[in-house]
């Protein structure tokens, strides 16, 4: 079975690609009117090579520098390039901008043609392959194989068939061959009679079939395979490395646009915020400055981005650095995608890099964790990257399936245990169906998170014992998910860091600071409730006694009974801790004494008023000393199940 693989045409206006193109296939890729009657390709063009074990998807650019952008947007996801340079015109401003591109969108193989060498002399040819050595040294092409053809007499174009094999041998050993999810930039959107909304690309990764549910991002608007093609072919599927014409049935042509992306439904996400590597070209004449605004362009995507440069204030030609991308625009990119830059004012290419992080928060700028794990992200190394993707995620919901996006991983079982067994990667099960997953260093920080704000919340309570967990939760409500804080108050709590009830929290050690008029007053509340018995006062009585303070007293008497000094009967009513087990040892005993007592006469044992003791008995049964039959109240114990 034939690899397939992607090749892009590189060079300058009337080079000679399509003829060259033409001649190799037999396809005249130039199919608009305005094409021929100009004779330059305008738009994209689209051929097949046959190579026996490789079959090569010839995307022709134009070569003027107004369609650069056109140039930039069908070489995304090529393979392997062929730079085209006339023999009769040699090196020009184009040649030189394309191989600038080819070199930024990371592609490790090419071949170069000499065309039209039926014009020149063959002295003229060596002084134009001179030149072309000079231009490529340095580059993925400094020895790229250099044949002379000619499209009119044929020269050369069995050695360029023999040379392109071998280099899309060495193209495809290079370029990632596993499956994933499907994924398409898309670079054209037309209608056909009978047929509706049709669709071409380049595809990125893994496949898909007629009836297949796919994704367009941005916009997350589903969709229906219907019918597919690959260079006029009906076929049943198309996979990585085929350019491919898709039927669509759920969205109108006129909605899509060259930057939409097609794929497997979750496996993009539209972000207005990518954290990249970028580099500045070294024939750029000033250095790329904080907040520079430049046209961005990726995948075939053209957008407005602002440069956020993370460390320092500004790229030197020749140079990189660590940098924030804000778009205009949402774009829905992969890790490891190649991106290039121009300027905004005059139109020319002056850098490119690589996508680290996809979808990236707002990081802070000259943070040396960030530094860290942006720096894990450009390892070679799947568990370093899959490790820095798991801590730019934060607390975001997510799951390892993600880093194929987020990382470049595609052994992402193999990978999720590795972390998991180093212990870099917690995982917990919040329900039967979900894990949560965080980094250690995020769960650190937000446990930090957590201490800091019970440390803010006794401040703001100095009186209160414990706090209301809800309270805390609303303090916290960026996290956005009730497990996530629920299984850091546990290991905090494990960790002996704080205090934990079903409704309360509390961090370890701190207790109520009370000043000299606090604790007075807490003492005569104590004092009231003793002295009072069965009788005891209701909070907003307290307040209209105490002599001073009175916003303090239902602080106080939580904190009195957080301590032990009062029991709580219901919402209103405390006892002191001595009356409560002065009626406890009471009403025991005189039931252990009879068949049960009715309300009324443990009103009277207790020598209190209705009012108090409906409650007092309702706090009895709620404690399990007693149980009510009907009317009386007996003994819990002596009930038989």
């Amino acid at each position: 079975m034939a690899t397939d693989l992607i090749l892009g045409t590189a060079g300058h206006i009337d080079h000679g690609k399509t003829a060259l193109v033409k001649a190799l296939t037999g396809v005249d890729t130039d199919r608009l009117p305005e094409e021929k009657r100009r004779g330059i390709t305008i738009e994209l063009g689209f051929a097949e090579l046959d190579l026996g074990p490789y079959r090569l998807g010839i995307v022709d650019v134009p070569g003027h520098e107004r369609f650069v952008r056109t140039m930039l947007a069908g070489a995304t996801g090529i393979d392997l390039a062929l730079l085209v340079v006339a023999a009769d015109d040699s090196v020009k401003p184009q040649t030189r901008e394309h191989l600038d591109i080819l070199r930024l969108l990371r592609l490790q193989t090419g071949v170069i043609a000499i065309t039209k060498c039926d014009l020149p002399d063959t002295a003229w040819i060596d002084l134009v392959e001179e030149e072309v050595r000079e231009l490529t040294a340095g580059t993925f092409l400094a020895n790229a194989p250099l044949v002379r053809t000619s499209a009119t007499t044929g020269a050369g174009l069995e050695t360029l068939r023999d040379v392109l094999a071998v280099a899309a041998q060495a193209a495809g050993s290079t370029r990632y061959r596993g499956e994933g999810p499907f994924r398409m930039a898309i670079d054209r959107a037309f209608t056909m009679p009978g047929h509706g909304t049709v669709v071409t690309g380049s595809v990125a990764s893994g496949r898909t079939r007629t009836g297949d549910d796919l994704v367009v991002e941005p916009g997350t608007i589903s969709v229906r395979v219907r019918g597919l093609q690959n260079h006029g072919r009906s076929v049943d599927e198309v996979s990585r490395g085929q350019r491919a014409a898709i039927n669509l049935a759920g969205m109108h042509h006129g909605q899509f646009r060259r930057g939409h992306e097609l794929a497997s439904p979750g496996h993009l996400v539209a972000s207005r915020r990518l954290s990249v590597w970028l580099e500045l070209l070294p024939s750029v004449n000033k250095p790329l400055r904080q907040r520079a605004r430049v046209r961005l362009h990726v995948g075939t995507a053209e957008l407005m981005a602002s440069v956020v440069i993370l460390e320092g204030d500004e790229i030197a030609p020749g140079n990189g650095a660590l940098v924030q991308l804000l778009l205009a625009e949402p774009a829905a990119t992969v890790w490891g995608q190649p991106v290039v830059i121009r300027s905004e004012s005059p139109l020319a290419t002056i850098g490119g890099g690589t996508v680290l992080d996809p979808g990236a928060p707002k990081l802070a700028r000259h943070d040396p964790a960030t530094q860290d794990f942006l720096g894990r992200l450009r390892s070679d190394d799947p568990l370093e990257r899959a490790g820095g993707a798991a801590w730019f995620a934060g607390w975001r919901k997510w799951s390892p399936a993600d880093w194929t996006r987020t990382a470049g991983v595609y052994e992402v079982e193999r990978i999720r245990r590795a972390l998991v067994e180093r212990g870099e990667l917690l995982e917990w099960p919040v329900s039967s169906t979900r894990l949560l997953y965080l980094h250690r260093e995020v769960l650190a920080g937000l446990s930090g998170r957590v201490e800091a704000a019970l440390a803010k919340m006794h401040d703001e309570a100095p009186l209160s014992p414990l706090l209301d967990r809800s309270r805390l939760a609303a303090r916290l409500s960026y996290l956005e998910d009730d497990a996530l804080l629920g299984l850091i108050l546990e290991r905090l709590a494990a960790a002996g860091r704080i205090e934990l009830g079903d409704r309360t929290v509390a961090l370890v050690g701190r207790g109520p600071r009370l000043s000299k008029r606090e604790m007075e007053l807490a003492g005569w509340i104590a004092d009231s409730y003793l002295r009072a018995g069965f009788q005891p006062p209701g909070i907003a009585e307290l307040k209209r006694l105490a002599a001073y303070n009175q916003a303090a007293v239902a602080q106080l008497v939580e904190l009195l009974s957080a301590q032990g000094r009062l029991v709580r009967i219901s919402p209103e009513y405390y006892l002191h801790a001595d009356c409560e087990k002065r009626m406890q040892e009471l009403v025991r005993a005189r039931l252990a004494e009879s068949a049960g007592l009715t309300v009324s006469e443990i009103r009277e044992l207790l020598g209190t008023t209705r009012k108090y003791a409906v409650p007092l008995c309702e706090y009895l049964d709620r404690i399990g000393l007693t149980v009510r039959l009907g009317d009386l109240r007996v003994l819990k114990d002596s009930v038989r199940p």
